[in-house]
């Protein structure tokens, strides 16, 4: 591997890959590249993309994350969360360069009683899962050096996600009714690049020996536990300069009392025990986590990465 390593961001634009080019800001030589530049669900170009750039490690933080239009769009997820995965995962062992791609925890069917183990069966309740686990297998077949690492409820300071959402409709409205009986780990943009930064330099640097010592799965995220309506109302608690003193009130209500088209896991706690285990490295508590972004979102900014 290159001392100054040439690293390729695919989907640059989103709240994960704006957090990737922070955090690998002084790694090497950085080549971002968002859907403008890459359609993702044109393996041609993705193989173009790669071959033009020739990294030494590609992050692919680009996927179809709509989940409810994907159970209309199913051709669409899969050529995006299944199709260029796998062109990614041929490239890179063309060139022996490190792939890290993201998945979900979408891929379980949320019926363990306990936290979710990378071993466990894989059983996706919906068409967006179901193309991520394709997208995982591809990259295990083609084999080489890869990392896969399966998160839940990423949200940020950027882009559309749950802690924007409820930030706006806080304003909006007095009251809110939010799903009490689906249970993850919300795990922040900022923390999911800065934990990818700190394995990849731990690799790149050829600390972990060979990839049939590491190469695999691996869950990342944030530490501990809630539901979406714990999630929203934690943000109200811990953000009234952002909503003007006001606290709207945030009524728990069942799954079936807000049908979607996909299906959604009750429990997409993921274990983070295999990381830990065999990097060093736990991702903050959510909560903790949380009161970061929203300070950020106040007016600090998140401190790079040395």
């Amino acid at each position: 591997m290159n001392t100054n390593p040439r690293i390729l961001i695919l989907g640059s634009s989103g709240q994960l890959g704006r957090e990737l080019q922070r955090s690998f800001a002084g790694a090497g030589d950085v080549l971002a590249c968002d859907r403008s530049a890459v359609d993702l669900a044109n393996p041609s170009q993705v193989r173009a993309a790669v071959r033009e750039s020739n990294p030494d490690v590609i992050l692919n933080a680009a996927a179809y994350t709509a989940v409810d239009r994907a159970e209309s769009e199913p051709d669409v997820a899969m050529a995006v969360n299944a199709k260029a995965p796998a062109a990614l995962a041929e490239e890179a062992l063309r060139l022996g360069a490190l792939l890290v791609h993201y998945s979900t925890d979408y891929v379980f069917d949320g019926t363990k009683a306990g936290a979710w183990e990378e071993s466990d069966g894989t059983n996706p309740l919906n068409v967006y899962g179901a193309t991520k686990l394709t997208g995982e297998q591809a990259i295990e077949h083609v084999g080489g050096r890869f990392l896969i690492f399966r998160t839940s409820w990423v949200y940020g300071p950027h882009g559309k996600n749950f802690l924007l959402r409820m930030l706006r409709l806080g304003r909006e409205r007095d009251r809110l009714s939010i799903v009490a009986d689906q249970v993850g780990a919300p795990t922040t943009s900022i923390e999911l690049a800065n934990a990818t930064r700190a394995v990849v330099d731990t690799v790149v640097a050829g600390k972990c020996g060979s990839p049939e010592t590491w190469a695999g799965v691996y869950h990342m995220t944030c530490g501990g536990a809630t539901s979406w309506c714990g999630f929203a109302k934690a943000i109200f608690e811990r953000s009234q300069p952002l909503l003007d003193g006001r606290t709207p009130e945030v009524h728990p209500i069942p799954s079936s009392a807000y049908p979607t088209p996909a299906r959604r896991p009750a429990n997409s706690v993921l274990s983070n025990e295999k990381l830990a285990a065999r990097f060093g490295i736990r991702l903050a508590p959510w909560d903790e986590a949380l009161a970061s972004v929203l300070r950020m979102l106040s007016g600090e900014t998140p401190k790079s990465r040395p």
